[in-house]
């Protein structure tokens, strides 16, 4: 991954973006912790090496909406990329087990990232003070709201779409891992997630076990309406039956003016369906219409 990371960095254009994102890549501590930190303690992609997989998922997305909306500077969409999250690798500890630093709760990571952004364009003193806000700002703003943590709410193309990405891709890892999680679980739907405020359905085991869907577990019956619904399907399969089976008694036949018909016996014995009120009524609604 980290290769994959550094191909992308080194095709960008921009030799101002391209020099700045390469120094942070070049330098030796910031290498170590980029490929090995989460990106974050417990919501997305909290596993080693989740941050570079988080980015790298990002990065694959700005080549293919940057593809659409041509107006979209993908060079300066990528330094945001690359730089949104980078002061979690100080934020978070991850050494053992994953917390938060001294820091990372006295600052936190945009803070941090500012910080870094700073150290680094020491050493670029011809780098655009343009270029430069416009790098702070996506850093600045990529949580989207000020509720959210950004000091700054995203008001140009880049910086908008920085923040739409980060937000589906941890939203869409969240779902992954929430499915994912407790495999042996029984029933189609997940835990309750705090951070995505629902549960989350096991899509592949509802779409296995109802191929037609058709009604299965878990999808509003319990045992006592399975029991209820056989009892009423074995005294309709046994009216049908009888039915077909029918004497001359059973046959319609002209009656004779002034004598009154004589009702025909019961010629069967209907299945019992239960104590339910279902079964009862339907078996009330079977008798009256062979009156």
């Amino acid at each position: 991954m980290w290769a994959e990371l550094r191909a992308i960095v080194s095709a960008i254009a921009n030799d101002h973006i391209r020099g700045l994102l390469n120094a942070f890549l070049d330098d030796p501590d910031i290498a170590v912790r980029y490929q090995t930190a989460p990106a974050a303690k417990s919501i997305h992609h909290a596993f080693r090496s989740g941050l570079l997989e988080h980015v790298l998922s990002l990065l694959k997305l700005a080549r293919l909406v940057g593809s659409h909306y041509v107006s979209i500077d993908v060079d300066l969409l990528t330094a945001g990329i690359v730089l949104h999250d980078i002061g979690k690798i100080y934020e978070l500890s991850y050494d053992r087990g994953f917390s938060y630093s001294p820091e990372g709760q006295l600052l936190g990571h945009i803070a941090i990232g500012i910080r870094m952004i700073a150290e680094k364009l020491r050493a670029f003193p011809e780098f655009p003070v343009e270029l430069r806000n416009l790098i702070e700002h996506m850093v600045l703003s990529h949580h989207g709201q000020l509720e959210f943590g950004s000091p700054k709410l995203p008001i140009f193309p880049e910086a908008l779409l920085l923040h739409y990405l980060d937000d589906m891709d941890s939203k869409m890892e969240c779902m992954r891992a929430l499915i994912d999680k407790d495999p042996q679980a029984e029933g189609y739907f997940s835990t309750y997630s705090a951070a995505l405020s629902r549960v989350a359905l096991r899509k592949a085991r509802y779409l296995e076990s109802n191929p037609s869907g058709a009604a299965g577990p878990g999808a509003g019956f319990d045992s006592t309406d399975d029991t209820e619904a056989a009892g009423v399907a074995a005294g309709i399969i046994s009216n049908n039956i009888h039915s077909t089976q029918g004497t001359a008694s059973n046959i319609s036949t002209p009656i004779p003016p002034g004598r009154a018909a004589t009702p025909a016996p019961p010629n069967f014995k209907p299945a019992p369906a239960g104590n339910s009120i279902f079964g009862t009524k339907l078996q009330q609604a079977l008798h009256d219409e062979r009156k």
